[in-house]
């Protein structure tokens, strides 16, 4: 199914923000454009380094830029496509941090 990304202007607020993080970034969304999911185990197959979250969360989460940058994401899988939401974007540090206070299963701040 194809993937419908909502939010995707938060990614180019970000990389106007971020230098360095535009060329991760546009890689990151034209794989997106080719990728086809019927489950979430696909999302391996086109983000092999891309981490699913448990917890019953329906989150992943994109290595992106070498790692320098992550983002969390929700998906939904509906009847025709795919809906990823944006929920956090941000460097590999504050990621971490987030996690330190076990908030990447539930921060949205889009």
């Amino acid at each position: 199914m194809r993937i419908h990304l909502l939010k995707e202007k938060t990614i180019r607020n970000f990389v106007l923000g971020n230098s360095g993080s535009k060329n991760p970034f546009e890689e990151w969304l034209a794989l997106l454009k080719r990728a086809d999911w019927n489950m979430p185990s696909d999302i391996d197959s086109t983000y092999p380094s891309a981490d699913l979250l448990g917890n019953g969360s329906s989150r992943v989460v994109f290595n992106i830029g070498g790692n320098n940058y992550r983002m969390i994401c929700q998906y939904a899988f509906g009847e025709n496509e795919v809906h990823l939401f944006v929920c956090w974007i941000g460097k590999h540090a504050e990621y971490t941090k987030i996690c330190a206070a076990n908030k990447q299963y539930s921060i949205n701040i889009y």
